[in-house]
């Protein structure tokens, strides 16, 4: 019986990762200054990452560059990858330690709120990632518009001034 439950374990483990299935993070404690120092210079990292690629994409939207599909699919790519680190990396609650973040208290007061404008991320980058696949220009700006709208949603509640 043991083997049988271990077996369906990895199954629904396995199914996860390969269909893409979120999982909720588990919110820990940082164990100690040391620690909450390297998860925050982890997650302002991702979010680094994320801003260099938003930056052409934003100019795309915006006129100031062309459209160049193949950035626009990179880059959609790369911010949905970035979304599913994202609540990882957060998923370790700093509040008891000093350090330097701009992260409000509120994504661990309610991990799953802020879990949910993750997904949007990772929803709108599929959607400019669909719209590039189909060469549907008429798309691009919204689908762009709709990435901005999902980071510019978690500032608002979650990223302090």
């Amino acid at each position: 019986m043991k083997l049988f439950n271990k077996v369906i374990i990895s199954s629904v483990a396995l199914s996860a990762f390969t269909f893409g299935t979120a999982v909720a993070a588990e919110v820990t404690e940082a164990a100690n200054q040391k620690h909450a120092n390297a998860v925050t210079q982890y997650r302002q990292a991702v979010f680094q990452l994320v801003r260099s690629n938003m930056g052409p994409l934003g100019g795309m939207a915006k006129g100031a560059l062309p459209f160049d599909e193949s950035v626009m699919k990179t880059n959609a790519v790369r911010l949905e990858q970035l979304a599913d680190m994202m609540a990882d990396y957060l998923a370790v609650d700093t509040r008891k330690f000093d350090v330097d973040t701009g992260a409000k208290d509120e994504i661990w007061a309610d991990f799953p709120a802020f879990e949910k404008k993750v997904a949007a991320l990772k929803t709108a980058a599929q959607g400019l990632k669909s719209a590039v696949e189909a060469g549907d220009e008429s798309a691009y700006r919204g689908a762009i518009g709709k990435i901005g709208a999902s980071c510019k949603s978690c500032h608002d509640d979650y990223k302090q001034d």
